[in-house]
């Protein structure tokens, strides 16, 4: 059993706001085992490891011996999170989201203990709630207090609508608080707001407030807008082992210490080289998401295609340099020949300037590059996809 300052010292690693350390400290000293909440909406059916920081840190409690209670939102799927949204999310079909819960609870329990780890619906209490129970339950906030929330006021002020059910979402997460008698909510940075709330509602139901934790959001493989399948700079969790392993190779030096801290909860030793920490940070996740052995062979598949330059044993597709020999030029050819996918000139330009494209593991930011093609070169065009030039 570790002491509630060592446990404190745990628990806000990594934080990005809490409060308070001082509540949350009293709390631990008490000696009993806090119920520490984390809701998620099944609005979607996989997770990456952006979704992963908030379960990390769930994971951190529930190793300490605190209960894990994870909240499937299939109520408030319903309605949709206005968070960060410029406009009103579409709805979903209930069976969507109780598919998408199957999915969301399987990726999850790669990370949390599941024998331990208490598992509830909103829709429980809610779909029980007579209207006149609905009326009472927005009788506890003001509208004043909705409209302080920077999305909303922001499409306001935009003249963009804001519909009255957005504004019974931070309601109802609070209400969540209240039937489950949280101790401590957990949520990323975005969720402040929502989690405010749920600590004014068990005040007044005359409840001890719930600590807050926020985690930071995690930067995507871009290494500047955070993770997103739609932005395409993702690490699913459900990812083939050496796909994963890959793309974790592609991140900056710059990136590695806040995955350490924020996916492992690990600080990065100082003196260990670059390259052996980012290769250290791959094996370990590939091990948490898949094996020992998964992340042993994707570490030397890798290590035989980049860092030795074995050619062969990447089995990579060849590639013959046609009349256009300039850099965006040669990678339109290289995606239309070799994979045969279409892509424009300013998309490729993106490319390049983001650090994708790569000459022999070496990245090339500038498009107007003289490049001295050679065969046998490795031509690197995004993270999934490299050619032989022949």
């Amino acid at each position: 059993m570790k002491t509630p300052g060592e446990q404190l010292t745990i628990l806000t690693r990594g934080a990005a706001r809490i409060i308070s350390e001082k509540e949350l400290l009293k709390k631990l000293q008490r000696g009993d085992p806090l119920r520490v909440k984390l809701g998620v909406d099944p609005t979607s059916p996989d997770l990456h490891l952006g979704h992963s920081v908030v379960l990390e840190k769930l994971r951190q409690f529930q190793e300490l011996g605190h209960q894990a209670v994870l909240i499937i939102g299939d109520f408030t799927a319903q309605i949709g999170d206005p968070t960060g949204r410029s406009k009103t999310r579409p709805p979903l079909s209930r069976e969507d989201i109780l598919a998408n819960a199957e999915t969301y609870t399987e990726q999850a329990f790669r990370i949390l203990d599941r024998e331990k780890t208490e598992i509830v619906f909103n829709g429980e209490w809610f779909n029980e709630m007579a209207f006149s129970d609905v009326i009472q339950l927005n009788a506890r906030v003001t509208m004043q207090q909705m409209l302080q929330r920077e999305d909303f006021k922001n499409r306001i002020a935009n003249d963009q609508e804001v519909r009255l059910h957005e504004i019974q979402y931070p309601i109802v997460q609070g209400w969540d608080s209240v039937q489950v008698r949280a101790d401590v909510e957990l949520g990323g940075t975005d969720q402040l707001f929502n989690i405010l709330v749920g600590r004014d509602m068990q005040k007044s139901e005359g409840m001890e407030p719930q600590v807050v934790i926020c985690m930071a959001i995690l930067e995507g493989l871009d290494g500047v807008r955070k993770m997103s399948k739609s932005l395409d700079n993702y690490v699913g969790i459900s990812e083939p082992s050496e796909e994963m392993f890959g793309k974790l190779m592609s991140i900056s030096d710059e990136l590695m210490e806040r995955y350490s801290l924020l996916l492992l909860g690990e600080e990065l030793r100082k003196e260990v080289h670059p390259m052996e920490a980012k290769k250290w940070i791959a094996t370990r996740l590939v091990t948490r998401y898949h094996s020992v052995g998964a992340a042993i062979e994707a570490r030397e598949r890798w290590e035989a295609r980049f860092s030795r330059k074995d050619i062969d044993a990447g089995d990579l597709p060849g590639f013959s340099i046609g009349e256009r020999r300039d850099l965006i030029g040669v990678v339109v050819d290289a995606y239309a020949k070799t994979f045969d996918e279409k892509r424009s000139g300013s998309e490729i330009r993106r490319l390049i300037q983001q650090g994708s494209v790569q000459v022999d593991g070496e990245k090339i930011t500038d498009i107007k590059s003289e490049i001295e093609w050679l065969p046998g070169q490795v031509l690197k065009l995004d993270k999934k996809r490299s050619v032989r030039i022949e």
